[in-house]
């Protein structure tokens, strides 16, 4: 299903997306007074005037709490929060459904290319804390970076947690990667010209991949962590500041990592929690992106510096006004558009 439309929708999700497509049009002059009281976090950056306001209308909703719900119910929650916000693309010229062959079965995929030209690809994982979250959530998403980075994106449903705790969803990263790095010249792609990318937990599966793949023949020319999760054997000080209030919460990450880990011994397991790998040198090099309203802040900054430490090359893209998952409102916000089209010209340059 293209991003942008309303196909699937309930009426009520039909209604908010009406909702924030109107708000979205209206003037800057005006949705700057509608959140001149944006919050302000410790590091002295404000929240946009476009988000604050929207978080205030979200907060407000009663039953919003995924948590509260059972996980296939939760799943289509988030499904339907993302279609709300999705921006809207013309038609691509390739949208092709596959299956990535793997020990523990297929692992459904769906492969974009905005134009007829592509310089490279990116294997994208989506976000949503390693139990929700699918090609679908992140339609909008990585057809904008196909767009604007001119690039296929190889998009990855790899097995969810519960039912499949990890390490699956390692197991599928790099099941896609061996798959991409198979198929690309068919695709007419350089193998050595394929990015990692993801968001959230999709960011963490990156990180983790990328340490996985050093030393092999072809490794990725770019890792792309958006607010990754880094680290699940403790919580950074981030997580306190923004506790509640700003989309991801505490909540919401206590709920996934009991999810995800089946024992919780294995937040200290380094394919769990990327920031505890003691030797980050010979990683590709990164890219990572940050939000200043986000419990995921600081672990993702954490994790720039020791890749920085390591010798990694390092782009550490600190998105101050943002909330986590910015990558999903290109559509209603100029700041997150902004800087997911600087996370595209990233990957555009590694791949050039």
């Amino acid at each position: 299903m293209s991003a942008g439309t309303s196909a699937g929708l309930s009426a009520a999700a039909m209604a908010e997306r009406a909702v924030v497509r109107g708000f979205a049009r209206l003037p800057e002059s005006v949705v700057a007074r509608l959140g001149r009281h944006a919050p302000v976090n410790r590091d002295g950056e404000q929240l946009s005037p476009e988000i604050a306001v929207a978080l205030r209308v979200l907060n407000r909703i009663p039953g919003g709490d995924f948590t509260e719900h059972p996980v296939e119910q939760a799943r289509r929650m988030l499904t339907d929060e993302a279609l709300v916000f999705a921006d809207v693309f013309p038609e691509f010229a390739v949208e092709e459904d596959l299956l990535i062959p793997s020990a523990a079965g297929p692992i459904p995929a769906t492969r974009y290319r905005a134009t007829t030209e592509s310089k490279g690809l990116v294997v994208y994982f989506h976000g949503g804390g390693w139990v929700l979250g699918s090609r679908v959530s992140t339609d909008s998403a990585v057809r904008f970076l196909a767009t604007e980075a001119g690039v296929d994106v190889l998009s990855v449903d790899y097995r969810l947690a519960p039912e499949h705790p990890f390490p699956a969803a390692v197991e599928d990263a790099e099941a896609a990667w061996d798959f991409a790095v198979e198929h690309a010249p068919g695709w007419g792609l350089d193998p050595h010209r394929i990015v990692v990318a993801g968001d959230s937990a999709g960011g963490n599966l990156s990180a983790v991949l990328s340490n996985r793949l050093r030393g092999r023949e072809v490794v990725p020319a770019l890792q792309v962590l958006l607010f990754p999760v880094t680290d699940l054997s403790t919580k950074h000080p981030s997580y306190q500041e923004f506790s509640d209030g700003f989309f991801l919460t505490e909540k919401h990450m206590d709920w996934y990592r009991e999810r995800y880990l089946a024992d919780p011994a294995d937040a200290l397991d380094p394919q769990a929690s990327p920031l505890l790998e003691p030797d980050l040198s010979g990683a590709p090099p990164a890219y990572v992106a940050v939000a200043g309203f986000d419990p995921l802040r600081d672990e993702g900054i954490a994790y720039a510096e020791r890749l920085e430490q390591a010798g990694v090359p390092t782009t550490l893209a600190r998105e101050g006004s943002l909330i986590h998952a910015f990558v999903n409102i290109t559509g209603v916000s100029r700041p997150a558009r902004e800087a997911t089209t600087r996370i595209a010209r990233a990957i555009a340059a590694a791949v050039a």
